[in-house]
């Protein structure tokens, strides 16, 4: 008979395995969705010359034209985080550009002014980002800090106290 905390573990890992497939498929799908667009504004602007063109006539000259660039579709997207996005796991060589904005917000606050070692309550940071300083903007600061604990980009004291991980600390940087 196998554990709890094996069976735990096991629908863990199994919840981890569809996130990241999820992300995956989030990526390919926002790929998409860029070449759709190129493709649509191309044909907006083709449909808005052939008009322009029909309506000018043989005889009319040509009216001055405004060169419109449109950009290739992107070879390659880079998955960008999107607000409200899960916090994907802390991997050695990872920036904070990997995180959503609340979140990288969090984290970059801490690496900047880490609270003399002995890390910086929740009511501080929510302080220092300039959110007004009632329980339920502090709680949600808490609660997004917890999870980048979680996740391996920050370290909380016994105390409850967040601090940045030790090779994310600036002074660590070499």
């Amino acid at each position: 008979m196998a554990s709890v905390m094996g069976l735990l573990e096991e629908r863990e890992i199994a919840a981890r395995a569809a996130v990241e497939e999820l992300q995956a498929e989030a990526v390919r799908v926002l790929a998409e969705l860029g070449a759709a667009e190129a493709v649509l504004e191309r044909r907006v602007i083709a449909r808005a010359e052939l008009a322009e063109a029909l309506a000018a006539g043989d005889g009319a000259a040509d009216p001055p034209r405004l060169e419109v660039q449109v950009p290739p579709p992107p070879a390659h997207v880079d998955k960008v985080p999107v607000t409200g996005a899960t916090v994907v796991w802390h991997r050695e060589g990872m920036t904070v550009e990997a995180l959503a904005p609340e979140y990288r917000r969090i984290v970059e606050l801490l690496q900047c002014e880490p609270g003399a070692g002995e890390g910086v309550s929740a009511k501080d940071v929510a302080a220092r980002l300039g959110l007004e300083l009632v329980p339920a903007k502090i709680e949600g600061v808490r609660s997004r800090a917890k999870r980048l604990v979680e996740r391996e980009w920050l370290r909380a004291s016994p105390s409850g106290r967040f601090m940045p991980r030790a090779s994310a600390a600036p002074a660590a940087e070499n």
